[in-house]
């Protein structure tokens, strides 16, 4: 469970634009009559990306009207899950994943790369508010690891010098190519298969 808490300096309004409008409601469509906030969850995503990666309070009101369900109930389904940022991260949130098999594959070293680059703690907003870092929980790419996961792109088979290139780039406002940084295509093996060549006689 996520123990966190909503930004002190919170915007007053906030609405979903034309294109966050439309994607709700063709969200909302897929689920039957009168069960409308089972959406909350994409909801509450639609509106983190309009909003700069985080979801403030008016946001949550705002659903909360929009779905017709009460907003302490919003609330606590975005204070629950980690994937809710409920203060700025900046327009590029950087996590690095340090469980164990990412630890014992050098995530410790993708950390400092982040503490070198973008500042000593965590969660704490370069000084132009461009980026934050973080260290959180599995990401499900194990076999990739180590690895990052950069908004909702995944950096995968990673080392310093190659998070510290990644890094240049978003600070330079550069949104680097995801992927693995060894060249695998998804989670196959290096320098091709080795096994299950001959599917025929399988």
């Amino acid at each position: 469970m996520s123990l966190k808490r909503p930004a002190k300096d919170q915007p007053e309004n906030f609405e979903f634009n034309s294109s966050s409008v439309e994607l709700a409601n063709n969200i909302i469509t897929k689920y039957p009559k009168g069960k409308q906030q089972s959406a909350v969850m994409a909801l509450l995503y639609i509106a983190q990306k309009q909003n700069n990666n985080w979801i403030p309070l008016a946001a949550m009101k705002y659903i909360a009207k929009f779905l017709d369900m009460p907003y302490i109930k919003v609330y606590e389904v975005a204070t629950f899950y980690s994937m809710y940022n409920l203060s700025p991260v900046g327009k590029y949130f950087v996590q690095v994943c340090t469980t164990t098999p990412c630890m014992i594959r050098g995530a410790n070293k993708l950390v400092e790369a982040c503490k070198e680059k973008i500042s000593k703690n965590e969660s704490e907003l370069l000084h132009d508010k461009n980026c934050s870092w973080m260290e959180v929980e599995c990401l499900g790419a194990c076999v990739n690891a180590p690895m990052m996961q950069i908004n909702d792109e995944y950096f995968e088979d990673l080392d310093k010098e190659t998070t510290l290139r990644i890094l240049d780039k978003i600070l330079n406002d550069e949104m680097p190519k995801p992927g693995s940084y060894r060249g695998r295509t998804s989670n196959e093996p290096e320098n091709n298969r080795k096994t299950l060549m001959d599917l025929k006689n399988a």
